[in-house]
């Protein structure tokens, strides 16, 4: 049996025997300081993270008038997609590297694979960015708000006629649509910040989201919260209540932890975890909703995944995250401490499909203390995120946040270092310091062409739980650059 790791993380709300205080910047919730060996990390949907401009798919590998017409051999926007960060459609007709719609792709005379390109711009339209007609994107664009769903299409362009600008994007993981290379990108003059923020903050396990001008944030506790620029947010209510099936198949339930908040197929998807202090006796359930400013959650009625309920299990059915292949399949990653973290495949819906359960990351030498994973994709790798160590013991808190990278959603994985994330591999981003400690339950929003790493930390010398927010920004090698906590 493994020893009990840490206590839950309740959120800002008074329900169920949960009882926050909130302040201008803090909300201090009770902890009894128990620990358990996996309760929820944070994972979450990061709200501007969707699909938009089409990662491989924007004209297809091999669409845009084909092997010799606009896009050359690969096809216009192809590779990568949208064109790429200053591709012109050079003689292999990329589109200009991995990139996401750079400022100087126009596949123009010179390069969109054809001898003269397909038009007087090239393939792609003039300024790259998923323009209506443009092959390496369509009407989606590139880098739109998080609420890219099936409906943006991409227009026609020369790159197919139904070049996906983000067919089934997501809110919450990365989507179909712009691998982002032109995301997050380091500036030696302007280094990542923690952002100063005002107002009642939420608490544990944060879960963002932007659409139509307002952010949206769900924590442990399934309370809401809403924000229209990131610095200052307001209590939104508790969205949704613990459904009739929880109390049957994990008895003992009280607050939902770690919601995973999403967006893909004209749905949000909210994710969240059903679970008891020191046990992996766990599920995860899912409702969707039509619009996040009107409407309510319609729950599915039961788990999309459980842990130890009905069979014996050495993992942990709690902490989900969705994120899209660059096929455009939704793929749920959770898991906490036991053996680590692991990956499932859904379906078109976000119900689960098929029985595999792939391993992706693991602690085996140190009692696996990890957990609150969340995937995003960017320029070519899936980076996988995940908290290490103890939460929720105040101000003597040592979680910390760690990163890993691969090629497919499913891994091989591994650090900076070379470290295989199976054996215990992961690079560190952000650690406590002498104003905070234990910083986890991370999540990373995309918005537009910034990135943002959203996640709790405990004041000290208080203890007091306090809302989280920094720029992320990738280096000339591909990795996060470290931040403060």
């Amino acid at each position: 049996m493994r020893q009990a790791c840490r206590s839950p993380r309740l959120c800002a709300l008074i329900a169920n025997s949960v009882l926050c205080a909130t302040s201008s910047l803090v909300l201090g919730c009770s902890d009894n300081g128990t620990g358990i060996p996996g309760e929820s990390g944070g994972a979450l949907g990061s709200g501007g993270q969707v699909a938009q401009g089409g990662a491989s798919g924007l004209g297809g590998s091999v669409n845009a008038g084909g092997a010799t017409s606009s896009g050359g051999v690969l096809g216009t926007g192809g590779g990568f997609a949208s064109g790429g960060n200053s591709g012109t459609g050079p003689t292999t007709g990329v589109g200009g590297g991995p990139g996401t719609g750079g400022t100087t792709r126009t596949g123009g005379a010179a390069g969109a694979g054809g001898t003269a390109g397909t038009t007087a711009v090239g393939a792609g339209g003039s300024t790259s960015d998923g323009d209506a007609g443009g092959t390496g994107g369509g009407d989606a664009g590139l880098d739109a708000r998080p609420s890219v769903d099936g409906s943006r299409t991409g227009g026609t362009g020369s790159g197919g006629t139904a070049a996906t600008g983000g067919a089934t994007g997501v809110g919450g993981g990365t989507g179909v649509g712009s691998d982002r290379c032109d995301v997050g990108v380091y500036d030696e003059a302007s280094p990542p910040k923690v952002l100063s923020l005002s107002g009642s903050s939420p608490t544990h396990d944060p879960s963002a989201i932007a659409d139509n001008g307002t952010y949206y944030l769900f924590c442990t506790g399934l309370g809401a919260w809403t924000s229209t620029n990131l610095t200052s947010w307001r209590s939104a209510g508790r969205p949704l209540s613990k459904p009739s099936w929880v109390a049957s198949a994990v008895s003992g339930v009280g607050d939902l932890w770690a919601p995973d908040i999403s967006q893909f197929g004209g749905k949000y998807h909210l994710y969240y975890s059903a679970s008891t202090f020191g046990s992996n006796k766990s599920c995860i359930g899912h409702a969707t909703r039509d619009s996040l400013a009107s409407g309510s959650w319609a729950d599915d009625g039961a788990a999309t995944i459980c842990s130890n309920v009905d069979i014996s299990d050495n993992w942990n059915a709690i902490d989900p995250n969705l994120i899209m292949d660059t096929d455009g399949n939704p793929w749920l990653v959770f898991g906490s401490f036991w053996s680590g973290i692991k990956i499932i495949q859904l379906g078109a819906t976000g119900q689960r499909a098929g029985t595999t359960v792939t391993a992706i990351a693991s602690r085996p030498s140190d009692g696996g203390a990890l957990e609150g994973p969340f995937m995003v994709r960017r320029c070519g790798y899936y980076y996988l995120f995940t908290s290490w160590d103890t939460c929720c013991k105040g101000a003597s808190s040592t979680y910390n946040i760690r990163v890993v990278r691969g090629t497919s959603v499913t891994g091989p994985f591994e650090d900076k270092a070379g470290t295989a994330a199976l054996q215990g591999g992961g690079t560190l981003i952000a650690e406590g310091d002498s104003s905070f400690a234990g910083p986890g339950g991370q999540s990373v929003l995309f918005d537009g062409n910034k990135a943002y790493l959203v996640y709790h930390a405990y004041a000290k010398p208080s203890g007091a739980i306090t809302l989280r927010i920094a720029e992320l920004v990738w280096d000339s090698s591909g990795w996060p650059v470290p931040i403060g906590p």
